[in-house]
């Protein structure tokens, strides 16, 4: 690139100063710092497209091995089964044809798993303490306690 050291700088300043003038040259030195600012982003939006089309051709091949690489296995394993048909029906020709068929056990009920986080959380706590609901379980013993109609004093 080109070799401008500190003494060559303040040359083409001096020079540019003369020329241009000190009224016009803070104007133009900012217009060539927006121009220049301009080409380097220029500059790095070539590099990267550039970049990316390298990387898109890379993708492009890799996809292209990993397609080639299921149809080798797809037609790995077509082969294998029908290889394995063929034996099987090799095999069980000779077998008597009357043999009952084995038929699969009926299917369990499995009970769902309930989400007690998100019933709990469901209502916020301070609304179930303000409206009375009830968060806690009583025992028979707490609740006669609690609820038994208080002994009026006869005086």
């Amino acid at each position: 690139m080109l070799d401008l050291s500190f003494s060559k700088m303040a040359l083409i300043g001096v020079v540019a100063l003369i020329v241009i003038g000190p009224e016009k040259l803070p104007k133009v030195a900012r217009t060539l710092g927006t121009l220049l600012g301009k080409a380097q982003r220029y500059v790095s939006d070539v590099k990267a497209e550039v970049n990316r089309s390298m990387d898109l051709e890379e993708l492009k091949k890799m996809k292209e091995t990993m397609e080639s690489a299921a149809r080798d296995v797809e037609q790995t394993v077509q082969t294998t089964a029908s290889d394995f048909e063929k034996d099987w029906a090799e095999t069980t020709s000779g077998l008597p044809s009357d043999l009952p068929a084995i038929e699969p056990p009926p299917p369990y009920y499995v009970r769902p798993d309930k989400n007690w986080r998100l019933k709990r959380g469901a209502v916020p706590q301070w609304y179930k303490a303000r409206s009375g609901v009830r968060t806690k379980a009583l025992s028979g013993a707490a609740r006669v306690a609690r609820y038994r109609p208080k002994p009026l004093n006869s005086v």
